[in-house]
């Protein structure tokens, strides 16, 4: 099955995590009056039963003209396209939002409020352009990426690919493509969702790409202005003498290196889908039984004839809630004038990479800064960790 990828945080839900209808009404009652606005709560992920779903509960409940609010990360190619024609035949317009319920006095009058502190990701924005009216609060994100193939998403690297697979992709993008023209969306806003690899993070559109792609046409949600209720806060040592040589793209393996042994990968450097480099990403025996030290490696092309290159300053590495930052301990031009060198070394606790290689489909992150703050966030998944853990376990263990 083809679907958007999503992001890691949203990687980490269930995946009976399935999108909920639910009518929700403005509150406190007091605040608003006679003027109280309802609206449908469309949160989670949309699956092939969404559509579905969503027929389902159009027959319990007048939905012509409604106003369905978005929070979810996406989903289904084929259930997401389904989804919006059927909103645009309601005549529905469309919003990002996540519905907080509110405590009533009796128990019986629940009401709720409207947040705009809320994503639509992935196949979420084309669910959006199904809106006959959409508006997208400036506290909100619309996020895009490239269409995968489900089963390939969490280590798209690692995967091999038929020529039936390219078929597949290729014939969900001719899908999109008709779809987003037949909405009345811009031709941009799929260009830049396929310019997003699935091992980097989804990408916001900013309040202008929001108008271009007309994923927004409308300038305020409700006819009356908002009342206060419905506001709410949420709360250098040369490269070539650190990174072995056969190091792959395709898989975590064990390398040896002057007498020591590695888990390493070596991944591609990308900024929108755009290759700038690559790097290495090696875990050692650490000091202590609790810790395995990491060497971040990394090559950069040079960004442009005129351009200078601009030094890593910090590079962070992370899987779950275990976080690590490392120090860049050189970040400079090698003997090659179109090459810059990093290296980048930190500890991480034993627990992550045991999480690494105990989990199916779980992965760590990358992320770097340039002294002018520009940045790349790279996920690279964990296939070759299982079967290699036990050797570095052993190794360090001795």
């Amino acid at each position: 099955m083809l679907a958007c990828v999503q992001s890691p945080a949203r990687a980490e839900a269930p995946a009976t995590d399935a999108m909920r209808f639910e009518w929700k009404h403005e509150g406190p009652a007091e605040a608003c009056g006679k003027t109280c606005r309802t609206w449908i709560s469309a949160t989670g992920a949309i699956t092939p039963e969404s559509p579905k779903d969503f027929e389902k509960f159009a027959e319990r409940n007048d939905v012509h003209g409604a106003t369905l609010a978005l929070d979810s990360g996406g989903g289904s190619v084929v259930a997401a396209l389904t989804l919006g024609r059927m909103l645009r035949g309601y005549d529905i317009t469309t919003t990002v939002g996540r519905s907080i319920d509110l405590s009533s006095a009796n128990g019986d009058d629940k009401r709720a409020k409207l947040s705009p502190n809320a994503d639509c990701e992935s196949m979420c924005a084309f669910v959006l352009l199904g809106g006959t009216r959409r508006y997208v609060p400036p506290e909100a994100q619309v996020l895009v990426h490239q269409i995968w193939l489900g089963d390939r998403r969490d280590d798209a690297t690692a995967a091999s690919y038929s020529a039936e697979d390219l078929m597949l992709v290729q014939r969900d993008i001719g899908r999109l493509a008709r779809y987003t023209i037949e909405m009345g969306g811009d031709i941009e806003l799929i260009e830049t969702a396929l310019r997003i690899p699935p091992w980097e993070r989804l990408r916001a559109l900013s309040q202008e790409e929001l108008r271009r792609t007309h994923l927004q046409n409308v300038d305020k949600l409700f006819d009356e202005a908002p009342v206060d209720a419905a506001a709410v806060a949420t709360p250098a040592a040369a490269t070539s003498a650190i990174t072995p040589a056969n190091i792959t793209e395709r898989a975590w393996a064990i390398v040896e290196n002057s007498g020591t042994t590695l888990l390493a990968r070596r991944h591609p450097l990308t900024v929108e889908g755009d290759e700038i480099g690559n790097f290495d990403l090696m875990f050692a025996c650490g000091d202590k039984p609790d810790g395995y030290i990491v060497t971040y490696v990394e090559h950069r092309k040079r960004p442009g004839v005129t351009l200078a290159f601009e030094p890593l300053k910090e590079v962070a590495v992370w899987s779950g809630k275990q976080l690590a930052t490392l120090d860049v301990t050189s970040s400079e031009v090698g003997s090659h004038p179109s090459g810059l060198n990093s290296v980048a070394r930190g500890v991480v606790p034993a627990s992550l990479i045991q999480a690494l290689a105990e989990a199916r489909n779980r992965s760590i992150t990358v992320a770097t800064r340039t002294i002018s703050d520009a940045e790349t966030t790279i996920r690279v998944g964990n296939t070759g960790v299982s079967q290699n853990f036990a050797q570095l376990a052993a190794a360090c263990g001795k």
